[in-house]
């Protein structure tokens, strides 16, 4: 069955990013303007819910309904709290300021995992801290003292992008490379008892044509299944861009056409979590309906804003 997406909105300069369903409505990152739009799930209508966010990309609530997000221009991820102000996490990761955290995924515990890539747009103001010579995964827990600890889990990744905390929580998978990176792969990582990360294994991977390469994975989400629907791809080569089920042993169960370019992100959204939501690079936000499948919810409950 093929899905239809429709429009719900833009294009907004500077393109969309990361989402996350709040129980009520759908928060979207405007990433290049600098805020998070909430979207009436009836009506569809975008309305200011943050102004001033430094490109946040990514977002991600936890069990307790606190609202994180991946602070792109500030290199930092930041809990975004109900009285409008901010509070920052960890930032010092083997001594030094991590690079530019872009998606991340929360897991039953709390602990934040989150991809920590180089970005093409530097951080506003001078550069007192250089980037990285790595990029990896990161991920922030609290220590006895509810402190933020940071801690890096990957040592062969280049270029993260996308990560996911599978349904039992048991493998995390990682969207690896950009278009101008040598791989770019789905990977699947084990999540040790100790939670280290072990081994892993490539659940799909994105080669390339004579127009280029290919799009690999910028977004991920799970279905109620546990499987990870995930957008993916572009008109420049490839088939395109596409919105994928793959199952958690790396079988592409379904793979669906958009008719905009560069999808980003994914979310389920709607009373049921019945939606599916999509946002591009150009800025579009779109959903489909009636696609068979709904959304995974890690905690059974959920505060909504």
């Amino acid at each position: 069955m093929a899905w239809s997406f429709e429009k719900v909105a833009g294009p907004i300069a500077g393109g969309l990013g990361g989402m996350c369903w709040t129980g009520k409505a759908l928060l979207v990152s405007a990433v290049g303007e600098g805020a998070i739009y909430r979207c009436d799930p009836k009506s569809g209508a975008l309305s200011p819910f943050r102004r001033y966010t430094n490109r946040t990309n990514g977002l991600g609530m936890d069990a307790a309904g606190n609202l994180y997000g991946c602070q792109e221009g500030s290199r930092r991820v930041i809990q975004f709290c109900e009285d409008g102000s901010a509070v920052t996490t960890a930032v010092m990761v083997e001594g030094r300021i991590h690079n530019h955290p872009n998606n991340l995924s929360i897991d039953t515990a709390g602990r934040i995992w989150f991809s920590d890539p180089h970005s093409d747009i530097p951080a506003p103001g001078p550069p007192l801290f250089p980037p990285l010579e790595w990029a990896a995964v990161l991920r922030l827990e609290r220590d006895s003292r509810r402190e933020w600890l940071l801690k890096r889990m990957t040592h062969d990744t280049h270029a993260p992008r996308a990560v996911l905390v599978s349904a039992d929580e048991k493998v995390l998978f990682v969207a690896e490379g950009a278009t101008r990176s040598p791989m770019r792969e789905l990977r699947a990582y084990r999540i040790l008892e100790d939670g280290n990360l072990g081994g892993y294994i490539v659940l799909q991977s994105f080669t390339g044509d004579a127009r280029g390469a290919h799009r690999g994975i910028e977004g991920m989400c799970l279905d109620a299944e546990g499987n990870i629907v995930a957008c993916a791809g572009y008109f420049a080569s490839g088939p395109g861009p596409v919105v994928m089920v793959i199952s958690p042993a790396g079988v592409v169960l379904e793979s669906h056409e958009l008719s905009h370019d560069s999808p980003v992100s994914c979310c389920f959204g709607g009373s049921s979590l019945d939606v599916l939501y999509v946002t591009t690079a150009e800025g579009y936000l779109l959903k489909a309906v009636g696609t068979g499948r709904r959304g995974f919810s890690r905690y059974d409950k959920q505060a909504g804003v």
